[in-house]
């Protein structure tokens, strides 16, 4: 598959800080050379990771979510091995080769006048090689977590998860926007509206939707479907709000459903539309707990994020995955 880059022990060794008395998760992660041997692996979780930006350029957002997989390697690598995290469990497979896609999309002239309509066929092409990896992931009995990019790529993950089950699926997104915009070219915006129009997607729930940032149609829209439901940040009091992520979980837990975070959601986090407003990190740490314990959940995908010099976001990632993995 030439659209994956697989990692080996020899890839990640030199991120790797090794000390005497101390053994590093990075220390003990499987790695394949192909995705036939994931069936071979007793390993129970599969990580990898999405490097692009391309899907946030054409949502006309900002670029930068490219860089979070590298951020969230290093720190995730040197996490320490002990009674809570076990890193023989996970297969750390790799990343989505979009060297070549990425030099398209750097190459369109922005003042092109179909320089998004152009980014939009680069995602499409995104689009194919997430969900190839995601079924065949799935379809090997291992649990995807899969870190990085923008948004556009719960696509992928709803076609991939979607074809491996046999069956559309449900989701719930922890998210400031509904990216339910119009079935324009694709972007970031819009992967759930593809995701239900190419009948991936079965019930969608939003947790810690942001009134500012939704347009009326997605509302009006919203409010007319018995398959949608969201949780809007500004009408959920703080001592409220595990009960109502509870509530937004039972909406899509008694079939199978993805788990999706924006970063976006997350107050102050470094992402292509960070904001002032929302979660607390500590906050979504707990709502991934209590997901993670839901026997019909089928995939992680964290997004949004970025690399930044004033904030560690690759520790901040690697909590969240550790938090995850540690409950499931």
């Amino acid at each position: 598959m030439h659209h994956l880059k697989l990692y080996s022990e020899k890839h990640i060794s030199k991120l790797i800080a090794i000390r005497n008395g101390e053994t590093k998760l990075g220390q003990k992660f499987q790695f394949v050379e192909s995705l036939e041997e994931l069936e071979k692996t007793d390993a129970r979780f599969v990580i990898f990771g999405i490097p692009e930006d391309i899907g946030v350029s054409a949502n006309f957002g900002n670029a930068g979510t490219a860089n979070a997989w590298e951020a969230f390697l290093r720190a995730f690598l040197n996490v320490q091995e002990n009674e809570y995290n076990s890193g023989e469990e996970i297969v750390l497979l790799g990343e989505i080769n979009t060297a070549e896609l990425m030099q398209k999309a750097g190459n369109i002239d922005v003042s092109d006048p179909n320089y998004v309509q152009k980014l939009g066929d680069l995602v499409e092409q995104v689009d194919v090689m997430v969900s190839e990896v995601v079924k065949k992931v799935i379809l090997a009995g291992k649990f995807p977590i899969i870190i990085g990019g923008g948004h556009n790529n719960a696509f992928g993950n709803l076609k991939g998860a979607a074809e491996a089950s046999g069956k559309t699926i449900n989701v719930l997104n922890i998210d400031a926007h509904t990216d339910l915009r119009r079935l324009e070219h694709r972007h970031s915006g819009n992967g759930f509206s593809y995701a239900l129009k190419n009948g991936f997607l079965e019930r969608y729930s939003i947790f810690g939707l942001h009134k500012n940032y939704t347009p009326q149609y997605i509302f009006d829209e919203m409010n007319a479907s018995e398959a949608i439901q969201y949780r809007l940040l500004e009408e959920l009091p703080q001592q409220e709000r595990p009960g109502k992520f509870r509530q937004a979980l039972d909406f899509v837990k008694g079939e199978k459903f993805g788990l999706e975070l924006d970063c976006d959601a997350i107050a102050n986090f470094p992402s292509s539309a960070a904001s002032p407003a929302g979660f607390s990190i500590d906050e979504v740490r707990s709502y991934l707990k209590i997901a993670a314990k839901e026997k019909n959940c089928c995939y992680l995908h964290i997004c949004e994020a970025m690399s930044a010099t004033n904030y560690p976001t690759g520790k901040a990632l690697s909590y969240l995955a550790t938090d995850f993995l540690q409950e499931r």
